[in-house]
């Protein structure tokens, strides 16, 4: 890896937040994913600052976007997510907000996932909720 400071800073914040760094080559790139066993700790959080912003009561502490542009990472996208559910189990209690395509962010929905019975699945949440054991997983490239 080029020994680019920012990028030093970025894998550490994911390392310090729970991440459990690990390299994936994924569709002819390498990059650094979160590759911890379950949600990692940065959780509680709805999907983006306008779910944020529209929700009335109960707000969660912050969003998924603005914690991971403060992170420097990028959400992990769906077609990453099962590739990443094939090199090993991960999200056996928890879950993960994943990228979501805006066509359905635009509907008021966004994406989430995990492993139950032995296979990943995709779910939807309104872009709004948030739960104790749902996360989020990212990752940059190298």
């Amino acid at each position: 890896m080029n020994q680019d400071p920012n990028k030093l800073t970025i894998l550490q914040n994911m390392e310090d937040s729970g991440g459990e760094i690990d390299v994936i080559a994924f569709e002819g790139k390498l990059y650094y994913v979160d590759f911890s066993k379950e949600s990692p700790n940065r959780r509680s959080f709805c999907y983006d600052e306008k779910a944020w912003h529209d929700r009335k009561k109960f707000k969660p502490e912050s969003s998924v976007e603005k914690d991971i542009n403060k992170l420097g990472s990028k959400l992990v996208t769906e077609a990453m997510y099962l590739y990443m559910q094939t090199l090993e189990d991960f999200d056996l209690k928890t879950s993960s907000w994943i990228a979501t395509p805006k066509s359905i962010r635009d509907l008021g929905g966004a994406l989430n996932a995990e492993k139950r019975y032995g296979r990943a699945f995709i779910f939807h949440n309104g872009a709004d909720s948030y739960y104790q054991s749902r996360g989020y997983r990212s990752y940059i490239e190298i």
